[in-house]
Order: C-alpha cells, then sequence, then structure tokens
C-alpha cells in the first residue's frame, strides 16, 4: 500500500510500512491559510551561523550554499521554495531538526535568490535540476558522505522530485532518497488554485517580489527583459508566459509547466521518496496528490494529512521542532541509519 487514506482525521495516511505519529495542530491553528503564514509571520529557529560558499556553475554563474556541518556520515541537501532562500525558518528548523538527529546539513540558494542577484540572463525555475546536479556532484566529488538525501520544499520539493524522476537509474548510489512537503506536482493545477479570488494575497506577494526581481534583470541586460506593465500581470500564467518561459527555453507557460510538473517524473523515482502534501493547502489543486502513481511506484509513499497548510505543520513543543521535521527525520532515518 502507497496511499492510504482515512475517514476523520485524514492525517495518519502512510505508507511503505514507515511509522509516523498523526499530525494533530492545536485547535487555533486548523486552518490552511493559517498553518501557511503562521511560520512565515512568528517563527524564529535559532541556530548557529552556517559556512557560507559560491559555487561556480558551468554557465559562469554561481549557486550560494549554506553549510552545517558536525562531522556526521549523512548529509540532508534542502531546497527552498518559490521565492525563498536558505534562511527562511523552515529551511532554519528543518537543519536544526536534522543536525540533532545526526546529518549534516547543506542548504542552497538558486540563481537569483539569497539576497545576491546572478550573473546570467536566466534565474530558476520549478524544472531546473540542473542546478541542483551541480551541488549534488559538487558534493559527490568533494565530499566522503556515503548517504546524501534531498528534502525540498514547496517548489523545491517538485525540483528534488523532478531531479530522481530525470537521472533514474542513472542515480548515483549514494542519494539514498528524498522527504518533500507542500509540493506543486502539478505546476498548472497550483497556478490554477493560486490564481483564484481567495488566494490573491499569495498571488500578490509572489508576483511583488518577482516584479522587483525582474526589474534588477532589466537593469542588468538593457534591451533583453521589459517590464513595462508588469502591473497588469495577476497570476503565474501571465508572468511564465511573458519570463520564465522565453527565459528558459519554453514555448509557453502551459509547455513550463507539462515539462517541470513532477506528476510526469514519479514513476521513473528508483529512491524512496516522502510526498506530505496537507489536504487543506491552498496552494495545491487535486492533481497534486498523485495516489494512482504512488499506487503504482514502490518508492513512492505519499501522505495527506487532514490538516498543515502550505509547508505549515506547526507544532507547539518545548524543542519547537514541527511535525514535519520530525516525519523527516523519521523517514531518513529509514533509508541511512546511524
Amino acid at each position: 500500500m502507497k496511499f492510504l487514506e482515512t475517514s476523520m482525521p485524514m492525517n495518519d495516511a502512510v505508507s511503505n510500512n514507515h511509522s509516523a505519529t498523526p499530525y494533530v495542530p492545536p485547535r487555533w491553528l486548523r486552518n490552511g491559510h493559517l498553518q501557511s503564514v503562521w511560520p512565515t509571520l512568528f517563527r524564529k529557529v535559532p541556530l548557529k551561523a552556517p559556512e557560507t560558499a559560491e559555487l561556480e556553475t558551468p554557465d559562469d554563474d554561481f549557486l550560494r550554499l549554506d553549510w552545517y556541518r558536525q562531522g556526521h556520515s549523512r548529509l540532508a541537501i534542502l531546497c527552498h521554495g518559490l521565492e525563498g532562500h536558505s534562511r527562511r525558518p523552515y529551511i532554519l528548523g528543518m537543519a536544526r531538526a536534522l543536525l540533532q538527529a545526526g546529518w549534516d546539513v547543506l542548504a542552497w540558494n538558486y540563481r537569483s535568490c539569497g539576497g545576491v542577484m546572478n550573473r546570467q540572463l536566466r534565474f530558476y525555475h520549478s524544472g531546473a535540476t540542473d542546478d541542483l546536479d551541480v551541488v549534488v556532484q559538487h558534493v559527490l566529488a568533494t565530499t566522503a558522505y556515503p548517504a546524501i538525501a534531498l528534502v525540498g520544499f514547496s517548489m523545491g520539493g517538485n525540483l528534488s522530485l523532478v531531479y530522481l524522476g530525470e537521472r533514474g537509474q542513472s542515480l548515483d548510489a549514494r542519494v539514498v532518497g528524498a522527504a518533500t512537503f507542500s509540493v506543486p506536482c502539478d505546476l498548472a493545477g497550483s497556478a490554477r488554485e493560486l490564481a483564484r479570488r481567495a488566494n490573491r494575497i499569495y498571488m500578490q506577494r509572489f508576483l511583488t517580489e518577482l516584479r522587483d526581481k525582474m526589474t534588477r534583470k532589466a537593469g542588468q541586460f538593457p534591451g533583453q527583459i521589459d517590464v513595462t506593465g508588469f502591473e497588469q500581470i495577476r497570476d503565474f500564467k501571465a508572468f511564465d508566459d511573458r519570463y520564465t518561459a522565453p527565459l528558459h527555453g519554453f514555448r509557453d507557460a502551459e509547455d513550463y509547466w507539462r515539462r517541470c510538473s513532477s506528476l510526469y517524473f514519479l514513476q521513473r523515482i528508483p529512491v524512496p521518496a516522502l510526498i506530505v502534501n496537507a489536504q487543506d493547502d491552498p496552494f495545491l489543486s487535486s492533481e497534486c496528490y498523485p495516489r494512482a502513481v504512488a499506487a503504482e511506484n514502490p518508492m513512492i509513499s505519499l501522505e495527506s494529512p487532514q490538516w498543515g497548510g502550505h509547508v505549515g505543520f506547526v507544532t507547539r513543543s518545548s524543542d519547537g521542532i514541527y511535525w514535519s521535521e520530525r516525519r523527516a527525520v523519521e523517514f531518513l532515518e529509514s533509508l541511512a541509519p546511524r
């Protein structure tokens, strides 16, 4: 059994014989929107400053890396979400939980993220697995970790799953699996959800950040990017048609979404991969819960808690660890025991 739905509550869907404590949030946080915004607004994660580095890419660009090393034999590579970065609370929270569980951690920033604009005209997108591969290959070539796992959030979860599916049986044996949360497995469906009136606050925030980024890119590459009339863009369809697709070699938004949705790569994933998508996630469409694929590929574990919102899963506990962080540690421990 790869996917199990239960009645009330539906937060104990577990597969592949991995045990998980059901997620039960505080009563006042049993709302997808509250779950989605609470950690961003109020969570603080005390964590020592990382070792920072810049990793050069083959096309004369760079990726900014945050290393948390304690001499462990296992490494987790953390992939953030759209317009996120390596110092977001959900990244720091996961890093802290994994460090305490005996994992070293590498959190990386996509091109143009992390406070520094990248050099090239391109930036990042949901299927930019070439950059993730640069990070993975760097780790494989310069370290001796026998076990490496991916942990992805939202867009970073999609990126991680696409990466595993693309490589398939050619994946390096040291990459043992992935734990992903709030994954827009179908980019078109997620774009439709975010275009809904009820999600306008999220869409406006993304577009405000992306407008600032495109304005900086226009200054960096005069005549190659036009931000005139950007205020008329209301959703990802218009943004991806105008910017993401042409800058990254796609015909249009629909072509980009189709070619970069992890939904179409899940069948080829050769290592255990956990997908945790809450039922009350305001960003996800029904297509983002890939039950059929999870039933066909024994490597896919799909869990659908009743609550959790988008990259929420808030837990009020003395140690500050969220449920998603405990779940990731539990799942990864099953793949690479100490």
